[in-house]
């Protein structure tokens, strides 16, 4: 017996079974063994091929991996979150090739630092696709590095997932192979807007980080939204330079004296200004930022200054989110990582599910194949549900409100999800 892989081929049919044909059949045989001795030549040269041919599973293994390839912030503004994004990616790589990989081929990620600079992070994505060579990207943290990101998959015309880019900016310049995971940044404090009308909170006052798109965003939807509330922005002021700034900004915060108090800005400047209120001993009825009250360890970063603290949300890792897989990605994440995922996490391993839903329906890594099925998706992961409109903005999930009571992250928009109610 020949031991080929996983198939058994047995020799001794090539040859005893050609002479008892042979006996019982006389005048015919003489008449066709000459095409007999063929057949069993060949025969026998197919078994030597076989026996000789390398075995199946080392064929297989050998397959080129899929190569997939992001940048991520190691230092700078976008560590904090850019870390929930890098643990979600290779949490994902290792589930899945545990299950022997896409199409038969193992998942290799490549990462690098971008340190939360554009020019790096534009030069990396160009070593990752011009040197490395690799099939798909994923975006980097933030809409500003996901602008110089996507200039270069676009020129090469490569499928990009924006894992975290909320501002609109991106999604404006005609781009075919960028799509949008998070609920856009204009429509992410509707929520809190809401419950203040209802609270009968009548004023407020907006600080904002004038360098971001994205926090520029942010505010040009809370003015929107607060018009249409009857909510009164009765201060707002941007700024290029929080630590100069924000002092005096503040200062002039407190003189008017809003119900509420809004900081548009990345996670720096919003602890600054947590530590700045709190040394003037200033609390306003409402308060509310972006990104960081939604990392699990905020309380422990900044103590007795969560508590009632708003911000949005694009995903809470709760069982009583009714999208599928939440348990088992929270659990599991939470064993790989040692801590409980955030939305960053969440936003990351959504994207790498469609990755996975596109490759293993159209059985392709080609970006044009994988971009037109994207695009015409309508799906639930476990951030939400998925859909985009022409220009690959996201149009079909929407952000939570989450609020600190008591040490505890609660969700307190949309009432469907509420796991409290909302604290003035």
């Amino acid at each position: 017996m020949v031991n080929v892989g996983r198939i058994r081929v047995s020799q001794q049919i090539a040859v005893d079974a050609f002479p008892t044909w042979q006996q019982q059949q006389g005048t015919v045989m003489s008449r066709i063994h000459p095409w007999l001795s063929r057949i069993t030549v060949l025969i026998g040269s197919v078994l030597v091929s076989l026996a000789l041919a390398p075995d199946l599973d080392v064929v297989q293994a050998a397959a080129p991996p899929i190569r997939i390839g992001a940048t991520v912030s190691m230092e700078g503004n976008y560590s904090e979150p850019s870390k929930m994004i890098q643990e979600a990616f290779q949490f994902w790589v290792d589930e899945v090739n545990q299950k022997g990989g896409l199409l038969g081929r193992e998942i290799k990620l490549i990462l690098y630092d971008d340190k939360s600079d554009r020019a790096r992070t534009r030069a990396l994505y160009r070593k990752l696709i011009e040197e490395d060579k690799v099939d798909l990207v994923f975006s980097p943290y933030s809409t500003p590095l996901t602008l110089a990101a996507s200039d270069v998959s676009e020129q090469h015309q490569k499928l990009m997932l924006a894992v975290a880019a909320a501002a609109e900016a991106p999604w404006q310049r005609n781009a075919r192979f960028l799509f949008q995971l998070y609920a856009p940044a204009r429509r992410q404090f509707i929520g809190l807007l809401d419950m203040m009308a209802k609270k009968k909170l009548k004023s407020l006052a907006v600080l904002y980080d004038e360098t971001s798109a994205f926090n520029l965003d942010i505010v040009d939807g809370i003015e929107e939204w607060a018009r249409l509330f009857r909510i009164d922005i009765i201060h707002r002021r941007g700024y290029l330079d929080a630590n100069k700034e924000l002092p005096a900004l503040l200062a002039e915060v407190q003189t008017k004296n809003p119900e509420g108090l809004i900081l548009s800005a990345y996670p720096p400047d919003c602890y600054e200004l947590l530590h700045l209120l709190e040394e003037m001993s200033y609390r306003p009825a409402v308060l509310a930022m972006p990104i960081v009250p939604a990392h699990p360890d905020f309380d422990k970063k900044v103590g007795s200054m969560s508590e009632r603290i708003f911000g949005p949300s694009q995903w809470e890792p709760d069982e009583r989110i009714p999208f599928p897989g939440t348990r088992r990605f929270v659990e599991n994440f939470t064993q790989f990582a040692g801590h409980l995922p955030s939305f960053h996490a969440a936003s990351a391993y959504s994207a790498c599910q469609l990755y996975e839903k596109a490759i293993t329906h159209t059985q392709s890594i080609e970006d044009e194949t994988l971009r037109d099925y994207i695009a015409a998706l309508d799906t639930v992961t476990v951030l939400g549900r998925f859909k985009v409109d022409p220009s690959g903005k996201q149009v079909g999930h929407n952000s939570f409100i989450i609020q600190w009571q008591n040490g505890k992250k609660q969700i307190v928009w949309p009432s469907k999800m509420q796991t409290a109610q909302p604290a003035f």
